[in-house]
Order: C-alpha cells, then structure tokens, then sequence
C-alpha cells in the first residue's frame, strides 16, 4: 500500500473515500459541516472508534465520506491519531475503492506521520498461504493519503523504518513451524545485513565449546539445529563506544518437550519465537532510521520437541555461567535459552543494559490479562525509560515484583537451582530464575506471553494474529534515553 502526504486541499482521487477526523461534542467545519445532518440522524458522537459511513453529499468530491471519532479534542495523543486513522481504514479496505484521503486539520509533523504508521499497521495482512481467497474478501484500497499543511515526509521516514520492524516481527512470528525453524530463521535475520546490521550465527559445535548446556539441552529432541543470531547495529559516532542491548527468547516451536503439553492450543506455540522476533525487528528498525547508538541483539533459536534423545525431567545441565540447574519440568524451556544467552551476551559485550523479551509464562496472562507485558527489573532507572516509552508508543508494561524471598523457591536439592519454582508466582520465580545469570548488570526482563499474539484483537492497529509488541516500545526508549 502506498502512503502519500498532500495538500489540505487537495480532492481524493477517483474511487476513493474522504475522512474526517471529528471529536466529541465538537460542531463540524469547514467541508465537514455540510454532513450535520447525517450526524444528527445518527448515533455517531464523535467518541473514539465511532465511525459514520455515508454516501458523499453534492459538493464533496469522493465516493463516499467517513466522519471518525477521536474522543474529546483535548485529550487527543499521538496513539488517538494513529488509531482513529487505522479506524477509517478499516471502514473502507474492502469496501472496493481504491484510495482513502484522511484530513487532518492543523496536524504537526508528527501527528501526520503518526496517522500513516496507525494506517500502515492495521494494514498488516500474512496471506501468502492463502490460494481460494474471494476477491471481496481482499483489501482493495491501494493509495491512502493525509491532507495535512505539515512537512512530514522525515518524521515518516523514521515511522516507516519502525514500521519494518514490525511488519518483520509479525511475518515471523505468523510463520508457520515447518517453514520457520531455528536455521531458518537465522537465513533470515542474515538477509538483513543489507541495511547494514552485522549478523553473526552460532551453531550447536560453536555452542557447545562455550559451554551452552541450558540453551542446547531444550534443543536436543529436535532434528533440527539449534542456532544463535548476533545482531550488531553500530551507528554511534564511536563505533567502540560501549552498546546496549537485548536478547530474546526464540522457540520456534515448542511442545513442551517431555513434559507435553495438552493437544489443545498446541498449534498456537509456533508463537513461542516472538521475543526473538521482536528483537530482530528492533534491530531492523534502528538500522532502517540509522539510529545513532551502538546495540545488539542476541537470539536464542531452538525446537522444544519430545524425542527418544529429548531432554527429561530430573536431567541435570551446566550452563555457559557454569552454574547446575535440575531440570523439573521440560515445558519451562525459554528461561533456560535465555539463561545461556544472557550470560553469553554480557561477557562478550559488557552492554549498558540487557533487556530480554520472552513469551515466558501463562501466569503471566493470568496476572495481567491480554493488554499488559510484565516488566521486571534490577534497575529502577531503566525500568522508569521502559515505562515512558510504554506510554507513549501504546505497548502496556506493568512492573511485577522480584521479592528475594521468592528466590528460594526455585533452589534444588542436587543442583544450583530447577528450572522451575512451582505454580505460585511462576512469572516472579521465572524471572528470578534468568536474573541468577545476570552479573552487575542493569538488566530488564518482559514476559510478553500476553501480547505477542493477539485473538481476537480490539485494538485498530492490531490485526488479530501476531502484534509486533515491543519493537515500538524499545524503539522509542532508545531514542529518548540512548541515541547520542
């Protein structure tokens, strides 16, 4: 779909739909107040989401005219403009016109380019696999332009680039398994050096000389090979200036292994990649808009499947750190991918920080519900900078606890520690887990098993499916606290 800016007043062009952004309890203007009667003969209020759709008056050049709703004007942010743009998308995306022209009446720069990322985003669709699709059932808007007085083609270069990186997490992540596996993967985290990323991959013999045996003990029921990527991104002036960084979980698919999870949802766990697949489209975006920082991304790429050679609960492992852990439960895998990433991660790159994104628990979902990713941290400054950009990006975080006293509950009996501290608070002793591996470190942990998909979605910028959840937030954050 092709995003243009125009003038404010410019005509939509033929078959194409004319947007209104309105609020609440506002009286119409200008080319707008001739549509008052619909609106009185209606329901419509201007509330946010609300969305009248009616045959275009004499006098207004377009098919037909959307009047969207955006709330009360002065509680209008850059997220409303983003999802009152998606809104009058999705009005009109199978509706056979061809193009779509958003006013935005006395928008800044931003506010014009948040509006095209908000479009662009609700027009995510994966359908490469779908061969009987009915051409009614298929987007037909191919142009949509914002009318706006701003210059805002370079604030939406940095939106576009941002908007790769999540249409690259999303196509990940909705990629089924026996396409997308661990070297897979990898292959297409490597393309992507030609955006000038620097991508490094580990396999199993490289692996096993550093002493990986958390990460490839979750990996050895699989015929497929584990793999790690390294990401680096140097875009500081000091390409030696020390980085930061992020490591994410990415089990491509994951049974549960020994301890099998039941048949239902199964198919669901393709998913379990999308910490992995949110760090690579991170990495994809800061490259895209050359953002001025040095980062790395580290992937921890596996299969967690229940084969005769598969690891079984009791199995003792030795992690990179050289710490024992007992394995309990085969099902509790991602923390023992990221327990050899981390540490892999700080003792080569001595980062800033590390943050780790993980669909790591169910109790999670639990705690939280499906809107909000668990935030756990050793560090209250880079806890309050993921908490901003939280806010302004739309991508909720909620801060959990790390109580010591919880720790002891994942201590073994024959080991260092088990992989797993019981059901009580599985998400806090999950996260306790992955911080005995972080050494001195400030260090972040997001357990976003409650956001990385979404089914059914209520949110316009969200299809339902894979959501892209964190690539923003982490994008924004590094702007805001890191670039130099």
């Amino acid at each position: 779909m092709k995003i243009e800016f125009v003038s404010p007043s410019a005509a939509p062009p033929a078959k194409a739909a004319l947007a209104f952004i309105v609020f609440e309890k506002e009286a119409l203007s200008g080319d707008a107040a001739s549509l008052s009667g619909a609106v009185e003969a209606s329901r419509f209020t201007g509330g946010k989401g609300q969305v009248l759709d009616i045959v275009a008056p004499a006098g207004i050049a377009a098919a037909r005219v959307l009047l969207v709703g955006a709330g009360p004007k002065d509680k209008l942010d850059l997220i409303g403009v983003e999802h009152a743009a998606a809104s009058a998308y999705a009005a009109v995306k199978t509706s056979g016109l061809t193009g779509l022209l958003i006013r935005l009446d006395g928008a800044t720069a931003e506010q014009a380019a948040r509006a095209a990322l908000g479009v662009t985003l609700a027009s995510y669709r994966f359908d490469i696999y779908r061969t009987k699709e009915k051409p009614e059932k298929k987007p037909s808007v191919e142009t949509v332009q914002i009318a706006t007085a701003a210059d805002a083609k370079a604030e939406w270069a940095r939106q576009a680039a941002i908007a790769e990186g999540v249409k690259f997490t999303r196509d990940l992540v909705s990629e089924p398994p026996n396409v997308l596996f661990p070297a897979e993967f990898a292959r297409r985290v490597k393309e992507k050096e030609s955006l000038g990323l620097q991508v490094e991959i580990l396999g199993e013999k490289e692996m096993e000389k550093l002493g990986m045996g958390s990460l490839l003990g979750v990996g050895q029921g699989s015929v497929r090979e584990s793999q790690i990527a390294v990401i680096r991104w140097n875009g500081a002036a000091d390409k030696d200036a020390q980085p930061i960084a992020f490591v994410g979980k990415g089990v491509c698919f994951d049974t549960g292994g020994i301890s099998l999870k039941p048949p239902e949802g199964m198919e669901d766990m393709k998913w379990d990649m999308g910490g992995a697949g949110a760090v690579a489209g991170l990495m994809v975006a800061l490259a895209g808009r050359k953002a001025r920082v040095n980062a790395v991304g580290i992937l921890g790429l596996v299969e967690n499947m229940p084969d005769g050679a598969a690891q079984r609960p009791g199995d003792v492992v030795t992690s990179m750190s050289g710490q024992t852990i007992e394995i309990i439960n085969t099902d509790a895998e991602g923390r023992l991918v990221l327990a050899d990433a981390v540490w892999y991660c700080q003792e080569r790159f001595k980062p800033k920080f590390i943050v780790d994104l993980a669909t790591l628990t169910g109790a999670i979902i639990i705690s939280l519900g499906n809107d909000y990713a668990g935030l756990f941290s050793n560090n209250d400054e880079l806890s309050a900078n993921l908490l901003a950009a939280s806010d302004s990006t739309g991508e909720p975080l909620w801060r959990m606890p790390l109580p010591a006293a919880y720790d002891k509950n994942i201590d073994s009996m024959i080991a260092d520690m088990k992989n797993t501290g019981g059901r009580p608070g599985g998400s806090i002793t999950a996260a306790l887990f992955i911080q005995r591996f972080v050494n001195g470190v400030p260090w972040a942990h997001l357990d976003i098993a409650s956001t990385a998909w979404k089914k059914p979605s209520s949110v316009p910028t969200l299809p339902e499916g894979a959501t892209g959840y964190g690539v923003r937030l982490l994008d924004q954050m590094v702007a805001d606290k890191y670039e130099g």
